[in-house]
């Protein structure tokens, strides 16, 4: 709340909370929509938004002058549902909203962000929409990506094949962005006849920030899914700190590599799909499956997962006691991160550091054990070193140029589906996208 000394003061010159107003303290002014006050700071701090987006704090003192310039409309802070579109001109497509920052508002009594329970209250903001697509609600969760599991992958899956049997053109995907590339990996497995383009997309920074990514990104999105050529899941997400272009990026191909730029997502051993901009220009540029127009076969949702697989970092002086503790735990799978092109210790000088005999007993239990680099780029390879050789012969299956995230993914859902011999046989064989055999050389090899 603001101190009793400043609501008397907008009291008395009449200024009401979404109000704009000026102030004017030590020769600057500043003008701005007057906001609620949050927790965070002292109570004689007045917050604004200015035209730019952003909130600003002025310490009310001495000698400050305050001014109302004009009142708020009517309902300034809520938002009316938004109107949905029907156009014969235009593709239906639907819209699963999971929460998320593209999601978010500032929530004035904490100070931070919280998530939206309304999907209209986002599409309210951005009108270009309707004229790229009829575009169908499904308000199906409202969580933060960090607490998703395969329980919402799974949901996610159903309803986006519900969708697409009902009609739909293609559907996006509204998620967090923390976690986004293990859903699009889970996604890109689950859906099985995939026949149109089913786009995740997020917000690296929430809706009402100057700086949000959110509109550009769900703007791009729907063009995609409504008018692309692409039969694929894939992340959609700006292609560069500007609002230029967002890059379509192949599901099991894609990583968050930033904790906060626009651009955090990156393509992995491979080529973005396609670039795309907010007019709705779209550039191909790697190979993808197309849409067939002749396919007659309905998507089907195969949801099954093994929940006990582990992800496993190996580093100097790692303890393989983990590995131990996987196999009792009853795990089935565990994938080992490990170095270069992926050896983990096999031949220290303090034996106790070996992880040898650890995996080749967890392996020769059944368990399906996988390994990946920590190096992103580039691809595992089981001949060229004598440690990786031995790997090789206890049985720890090269996963290739997989990324860790999608090859734990990937060993979830085969077990999931399959029994562990099978699992085993598919874990390096692409299904997805997610495997390229050769990797073409490229001078800067964050774009392979």
């Amino acid at each position: 709340m603001y101190s009793k000394e400043l609501l008397g003061l907008f009291e008395k010159l009449g200024i009401k909370i979404g109000d704009t107003i000026s102030i004017s303290s030590d020769s600057d002014t500043q003008e701005g929509i007057l906001m609620p006050k949050t927790e965070a700071g002292g109570s004689g701090i007045m917050v604004i938004k200015r035209k730019d987006g952003y909130n600003v704090g002025i310490k009310y003192k001495k000698g400050t002058v305050i001014a109302k310039i004009s009142s708020s409309p009517s309902h300034h802070f809520s938002f009316p549902k938004a109107q949905a579109t029907s156009s014969k001109s235009l593709n239906n497509i639907a819209m699963l909203y999971t929460g998320g920052t593209i999601g978010s508002k500032i929530d004035y009594v904490s100070g931070g962000v919280y998530m939206l329970t309304k999907p209209e209250e986002l599409l309210h903001e951005v009108p270009e929409l309707n004229g790229i697509a009829n575009i169908g609600i499904n308000g199906l969760m409202s969580i933060a990506s960090e607490d998703m599991t395969y329980v919402e992958w799974q949901r996610i899956a159903e309803e986006t094949a519900k969708a697409l049997n009902s009609g739909a053109r293609g559907v996006v995907v509204t998620l967090g962005t923390n976690t986004m590339h293990y859903t699009s990996a889970a996604l890109s497995f689950m859906l099985k006849d995939l026949n149109a383009p089913v786009v995740l997309t997020g917000a690296m920074r929430s809706s009402d920030r100057g700086s949000s990514d959110a509109f550009v990104n769900l703007i791009c999105s729907c063009s995609i899914a409504a008018k692309s050529d692409v039969a694929e899941v894939g992340i959609c997400m700006h292609g560069t700190s500007s609002d230029s272009k967002n890059l379509f990026i192949r599901g099991t191909k894609v990583r968050k590599m930033h904790t906060s730029r626009r651009d955090a997502f990156k393509p992995i051993n491979s080529s973005p799909i396609c670039a795309i901009d907010a007019k709705g220009r779209i550039e191909y540029l790697g190979d993808y499956k197309p849409i067939d127009a002749s396919a007659k076969k309905s998507v089907s949702a195969v949801t099954g997962f093994e929940p006990k697989v582990a992800l496993v970092r190996t580093h100097p002086n790692s303890d393989p006691g983990i590995i131990d503790y996987y196999v009792n735990k009853g795990y089935r799978g565990i994938i080992i991160e490990g170095t270069g092109m992926g050896e983990f210790p096999s031949s220290p000088s303090v034996k106790q550091f070996s992880w040898l005999d650890h995996v080749k007993d967890a392996a020769g239990s059944g368990i399906v054990v996988g390994g990946t680099s920590q190096c992103v780029y580039g691809r595992v390879n089981h001949i060229v070193y004598r440690n990786l050789r031995l790997l090789e012969d206890i049985g720890v299956v090269n996963c290739e140029d997989m990324l860790s995230e999608v090859a734990y993914v990937k060993l979830g859902f085969l077990l999931g589906n399959n029994d562990a011999k099978k699992a085993r046989e598919m874990l390096n064989v692409n299904i997805a996208g997610e495997i390229t055999y050769r990797t073409e050389f490229k001078e800067d090899f964050t774009e392979q």
